[in-house]
């Protein structure tokens, strides 16, 4: 090679010959194509022609750019058309899709949709089973007063799954304020359940309730077929028109004076709401001071039978879990008890008025309440100082056999143990139990199968079960809500 050479760059692979072009041309190439486009280059020998070739290369870099443009556009058009037309068949990111009823965190299914969509906001808001079937509670005493309300009696039962205890929640023995006008029991019970195992602050479950009975909630199917069947004579005006004809569904109803103990209720500093924010103004509307006695709920320990497969969890008398565990201790003992078989203990056994309703996790905490005016409407006489219906249970009434939540705990060996949560109004609630317990004695493989395929053993028919049935399971971290009939009750869950 010729020293005098110069040097050659291997950075730069140029495809015609250097030595063709002139230093000048060689300079001009190391330029940008358009150096500064918004204005006039006044470079030497920038001439009309170099003028008219800047224009033409900003032309072309104009051009260029909608091009891209419109490539991109279409390019976007196109991948939306794709996904829109797939929505219904392409599964979620997480690899899996769900039928209705499943969820990946928490849900809960009651017999409005109003109050399942209450009950969601307040999972997402970051409460947990209790404010959730709490804040439920509280949104039907509105929506549904032919089947519970502030003047109804409670019973509940509560799973901890982080403890692993199970606690009963009882709105104690049944008080009258004269015959046949039970005393109101709801809000005192629900506020200690909430105190001892609620996470959001108490009014943040009454403002949702609150809202409905001021500004008014729709009258759905099953209120405006209650009432229909109902003299509405003690009902009017919150729930009749002006010539005393019930309101129909879709048809708005308020409820001003509840709102407005709901309001109380939530501003007072401590559990003693009843006296206060409820009792008063109803005994004072019967023209009576108000009763130094008072409802006395309390929380205790659940009831348990343990059995071959796992623990059965109900709540203690005088609610119906001890007769339902006798029963079901007698079936699951009974190698020829069929499954169709209904005890003749119970068959005639029938309430109206009673109302449940169902909380979960997908980590097996679960909340099953169930609540009771003893009648459609209770006793039909509306306290017009606080919006409430009466009660007619009194404390000579029979055994609670509308009250008989279960939980059942399979084996803990199992690192995906399941845990299902029953509660059923209507007739032969025990008896429908106790049928649906005698379908989960299968072998734990046969039961993890039945999960993988999303169904619930209650899908089944059964001639036993004459009433309305929710139920809840947590299982591979998953929560499921289903009920029997399958459309009687809306369900919420993220």
């Amino acid at each position: 090679m010729d020293p005098e050479a110069e040097p050659v760059h291997y950075q730069k692979l140029l495809l015609w010959d250097p030595g063709l072009e002139s230093e000048e041309e060689e300079e001009e190439t190391s330029e940008p194509l358009v150096p500064h486009p918004w204005r006039l280059q006044n470079a030497p020998g920038n001439k009309f022609g170099g003028l008219m070739g800047a224009w033409a290369r900003i032309a072309a870099a104009l051009l260029l750019l909608t091009i891209g443009f419109f490539l991109a556009l279409r390019h976007v058009w196109t991948t939306g058309s794709q996904v829109r037309s797939s929505v219904s068949v392409v599964p979620p990111p997480t690899g899996h899709s769900h039928l209705p009823g499943v969820y990946h965190h928490g849900a809960i299914i009651s017999p409005a949709a109003t109050c399942s969509s209450l009950g969601r906001e307040l999972f997402v808001d970051g409460g947990n089973v209790v404010d959730a079937g709490v804040g439920a509670a509280l949104c039907l005493s509105v929506v549904h007063p032919h089947t519970t309300g502030l003047g109804a009696m409670f019973w509940g039962l509560f799973h901890n799954s982080s403890s692993g205890n199970s606690t009963a929640l009882t709105s104690g023995p049944t008080q009258t304020l004269v015959p046949g006008l039970g005393m109101p029991a709801a809000l005192p019970a629900l506020r200690l359940l909430h105190a001892r195992f609620g996470h959001l602050p108490w009014p943040r479950l009454l403002g949702g309730p609150t809202t409905l009975a001021k500004e008014g909630f729709l009258v759905d199917e099953t209120l405006a077929r209650a009432l229909a069947a109902q003299d509405t004579k003690g009902l009017c005006p919150l729930f009749c028109h002006a010539d005393g004809s019930p309101l129909g569904p879709g048809e708005q109803a308020t409820n001003p004076s509840l709102a407005a103990v709901l309001h109380r209720a939530a501003r007072a500093p401590n559990p003693d709401l009843t006296k206060d924010a409820l009792l008063s103004l109803m005994a004072g509307d019967l023209g009576l001071e108000t009763p130094s006695a008072e409802p006395l709920p309390t929380l205790e320990p659940a009831l348990q039978l343990p059995v071959p497969q796992g623990l059965l969890v109900t709540t203690p008398g005088p609610s119906a879990g001890p007769e339902l565990l006798a029963l079901l201790e007698a079936a699951l003992h009974s190698a020829g008890t069929s499954s169709d078989s209904c005890p003749p203990l119970l068959q005639a056994t029938e309430t109206s008025g009673s109302s449940i309703l169902a909380a979960i996790d997908s980590s097996g905490s679960m909340l099953l309440l169930t609540s009771s005016l003893n009648s459609s409407f209770g006793s039909g006489h509306l306290s017009p100082s606080s919006g409430v219906l009466f009660s007619n249970l009194e404390a000579t009434s029979a055994a609670s056999a509308w009250a008989c939540p279960l939980i059942f705990l399979r084996r803990s060996d199992d690192t995906e143990a399941d845990v299902l949560g029953l509660v059923a109004s209507g007739a032969a609630t025990v008896t429908t139990m106790t049928a649906l317990l005698k379908h989960l004695a299968v072998p734990q493989t046969q039961a993890h199968h039945h999960h993988e395929n999303q169904r619930g053993p209650t899908e089944n028919p059964n001639t036993c079960i004459q009433g309305t049935l929710l139920q809840v399971t947590a299982h591979a971290e998953h929560a499921h809500v289903t009920s029997v009939p399958h459309d009687c009750c809306p369900f919420q869950g993220f």
